[in-house]
C-alpha cells in the first residue's frame, strides 16, 4: 500500500479544497479530515514551516526499501539529491525523501510487514466497495530511460515496457514492477498525451463522483487540466493542479 505527503502553505486552504475535493458522492472513499473511509492515513496534508522549507510543492509518494541507507547511496551516485534524511540515534537510517535529476521527489521508507499494518489496513471493504488508496503513480519526464534506470537501482524496481506512438512515430514508456512483478507506478516519456505534465510524482486519488470532484475542484480555485472519459461520456480521469499549484490526478472508483 503506498501513501504520500506534502507540506503546503496556506495550509487551512488546502485541507478544505482536498476534504471536499476528495469527499464526493454519496459514499464517499474519504473523510473531511483526509483518512480514507477504513480510518487509515493514506495522504498526509502537513503546513509548510521553516523545518519543511527545502521541500518542493509535490505529492511525495513514500516507497518501501529494504535498506534506506543503502538506496540513499545509491540515488547520489546517480544524480539525486538528499532533501532530508533522519537517523535513529545509533545512527540507522530510518527514513528520507531525496529528489531524482528531475526534480521529482519521493520518500524511502523502510519495508512494513503485514504485522505491523494496523487493524484497518487488514480490514477489506464489503464487496464491491471501494477503499480510499493511492491508486497508481505516474513520473512523466523528457529522458524516461534515464529515469527508468534511477529508479531500477535506486528501490529496485523492474521494467516492462509499454509500446507507444505518438505524431513523431513509436517509442516505449516503462511500467515499473514491485518484488513481487505487480505494477506500482508508471515512467513516461513528455511526449503525446503527457506532453504538458510536469516532471512530478502524479498520485491517482480515486474518488466516488469524478464529475462532482471536478465541479469542486473549480469551486474551491483548482485547476483542471486534462481530463478523459470512457465511450459512454463519464469522466475516468483527471489531471489537476490545486490553488497552490501541486498536481495530482483524481480518478472515478
Amino acid at each position: 500500500m503506498f501513501s504520500a505527503d506534502i507540506a503546503v502553505p496556506e495550509h487551512e486552504r488546502e485541507l478544505r479544497f482536498y476534504s471536499r475535493v476528495l469527499s464526493a458522492g454519496s459514499a464517499p472513499l474519504w473523510r473531511q479530515d483526509l483518512l480514507n473511509n477504513l480510518g487509515l492515513p493514506i495522504i498526509g496534508l502537513g503546513a509548510m514551516n521553516d523545518g519543511y522549507a527545502q521541500l518542493p510543492l509535490q505529492w511525495m509518494p513514500h516507497i518501501q526499501v529494504a535498506d534506506v541507507a543503502a538506496s540513499v547511496q545509491r540515488a547520489l551516485a546517480l544524480g539525486g539529491k538528499e532533501l532530508m534524511h533522519h537517523k535513529a540515534e545509533d545512527g540507522s537510517s530510518q527514513w528520507a525523501v531525496l529528489a531524482d535529476p528531475n526534480g521529482a521527489a519521493f520518500g524511502l521508507v523502510p519495508v512494513i510487514s503485514s504485522e505491523s499494518l494496523p487493524p484497518a489496513a487488514k480490514t477489506q471493504p464489503e464487496e464491491n466497495k471501494a477503499a480510499g488508496r493511492i491508486d497508481w503513480l505516474d513520473l512523466t519526464v523528457p529522458d524516461a530511460a534515464a529515469t527508468r534506470n534511477f529508479y531500477r537501482e535506486v528501490v529496485q524496481w523492474s521494467v516492462e515496457e509499454v509500446p507507444m506512438e505518438d505524431e513523431n512515430g513509436t517509442y516505449v514508456d516503462y511500467k515499473m514492477l514491485g518484488s513481487a512483478g505487480t505494477p506500482v507506478a508508471g515512467i513516461c516519456h513528455a511526449r503525446g498525451a503527457n506532453a504538458d505534465l510536469p516532471p512530478v510524482w502524479m498520485i491517482y486519488l480515486p474518488v466516488a463522483d469524478l464529475s462532482e470532484s471536478l465541479r469542486r475542484v473549480e469551486e474551491e480555485g483548482g485547476k483542471i487540466h486534462k481530463t478523459v472519459r470512457d465511450d459512454e461520456g463519464r469522466w475516468v480521469y483527471a489531471a489537476i493542479e490545486d490553488p497552490v499549484g501541486v498536481w495530482f490526478a483524481l480518478v472515478q472508483a
